[in-house]
């Protein structure tokens, strides 16, 4: 019996490999369907378009971008996580939503038990950006000390309820000693036109983003959230140089499909990805950007987003934010 048992697993096994094999051979006969669970224009859209229509290119099928916002991007995710494991519906994720059913009880999805790590893309960090005309500060230390003589003085803006930058800012009231407004918006965009326009006077912004109005004086940085200077603000100290020890700051994309996708078409899409991220268009860009490539197996981005999981619920509890 036990002889039998044995036989009728490693059959079982045998044929969901070739069903596997198989369903790979034919993927995809149509177009592939990407969830960015933000807003059209954001820091996950600016990294997912131009890798989509490059492993569009390589696999010979249309990428084709859905922006599904709301909730900290649970909506978008938790849809991603309902769909069916054929390898035509994949989320373009980052790190905000490795914490995310931590912070929002009713998320809908769990990530390590709902998805399946394809390729990372980049990582890019956040700078403590101010708008001059609305905060006088001169740098990370005139800004603590001017939100500490008034309380709740300084409005800050996040780019949603429950996101990276609203942990950051929390992280940061409680590791600088301060209380600020925060004010949530849907998505980086409108929260940089925003602080481009004097309605809010702080953020943390990615440097891709800010670097240009910085550069001319629009804005001022005053510190960056990572362990060392940023290529695209050299001048810009760390906010570990400008005096908040080891606040560290920093988003990364990747690409994910809903687990039980076979592997086999797992692996072509992290060859398709690894192969964009060589293409020297996309080098380009990314360098642009301030973006650090990441070549890396599908084994070592699992490995990766394990430690991240772990890390940034450590940081949501310590900043105290959890959504109804």
């Amino acid at each position: 019996m036990n002889r039998l048992t044995r036989r009728s697993i490693l059959g079982s096994a045998l044929a969901a490999g070739v069903a596997g094999r198989a369903a790979a051979s034919s993927w995809p006969d149509r177009p592939v369907s990407w969830i960015v669970p933000f807003p059209a224009g954001g820091g996950s859209d600016m990294f997912a378009r131009p890798i989509a229509a490059r492993v569009g290119d390589i696999l010979g099928q249309s990428m084709v971008i859905e922006n599904r916002a709301g909730a900290g991007g649970t909506v978008g995710t938790a849809v991603a996580a309902r769909a069916a494991p054929d390898g035509y519906t994949l989320l373009l994720g980052d790190t905000g939503l490795t914490y995310a059913p931590m912070v929002y009880p009713k998320a809908g999805f769990d990530f390590d038990r709902d998805f399946a790590p394809i390729a990372a893309f980049g990582r890019v960090p956040y700078a403590l950006v101010i708008n001059p005309s609305r905060v006088n500060a001169a740098n990370l230390e005139a800004f603590i000390a001017a939100a500490k003589a008034k309380p709740e003085s300084i409005d800050i803006g996040s780019a949603g309820l429950g996101t990276v930058t609203h942990l950051a800012i929390g992280l940061f009231e409680n590791r600088a000693g301060i209380k600020l407004t925060h004010v949530p918006y849907r998505g980086g965009a409108p929260m940089l036109q925003d602080l481009l326009a004097g309605q809010i006077g702080a953020a943390f912004v990615l440097v891709n983003a800010v670097a240009g109005y910085v550069n001319s004086g629009k804005l001022r940085a005053l510190g960056v959230a990572n362990r060392r200077r940023d290529a695209l603000l050299p001048d810009v100290p760390t906010m570990h140089e400008a005096g908040l020890a080891d606040f560290r700051m920093t988003i990364w994309f990747g690409l994910f499909a809903p687990k039980r996708t076979p592997d086999a078409v797992l692996d072509r899409l992290h060859g398709a990805v690894q192969q964009a991220l060589v293409d020297e268009g996309v080098k380009k860009l990314w360098a642009e950007q301030g973006a650090r490539v990441e070549l890396e197996s599908r084994a070592q981005f699992a490995d990766f987003v394990a430690r991240e999981t772990e890390r940034w619920s450590r940081i949501a509890k310590a900043a105290n934010v959890q959504m109804e």
